[in-house]
């Protein structure tokens, strides 16, 4: 239990550790990469898969809807849908460079409450 990866303590994740954390096969994740266009984790220069935390929440919100919520592949790839473009629709470009801008001060200070 001691070396299972906690969410949120690193900046990129390896498949297996997402796996780990989302309780899921590695060929299930793969799979749901050809599916939603959304999932799209780096690859590293080996073609590692690389998720950043936004990914496993991605992963984690794709499997509570899919096995608790009961809904299809087709609904949650049409909710996403939907979601993306009423993002784009309500979020001028000012918006979009505050919520980077706050996202970013927030990684920083992070960075320094470790350092120190």
């Amino acid at each position: 239990m001691g070396n299972e990866p906690r969410l949120g303590s690193k900046v990129f994740y390896k498949i297996g550790e997402v796996s780990k954390i989302s309780k899921l096969p590695a060929y299930v994740l793969r799979f749901w990469e050809s599916e939603f266009s959304f999932l799209k984790p780096k690859k590293s220069r080996g073609n590692q898969r690389l998720y950043v935390q936004r990914d496993v929440d991605t992963v984690l919100e794709i499997k509570r809807m899919l096995y608790e919520e009961g809904h299809t592949l087709a609904g949650v790839k049409r909710y996403w849908a939907r979601r993306g473009r009423a993002t784009v629709k309500r979020g001028s470009r000012k918006e979009l460079a505050q919520r980077v801008r706050g996202d970013l001060q927030a990684i920083i200070r992070m960075i320094d409450s470790h350092s120190s």
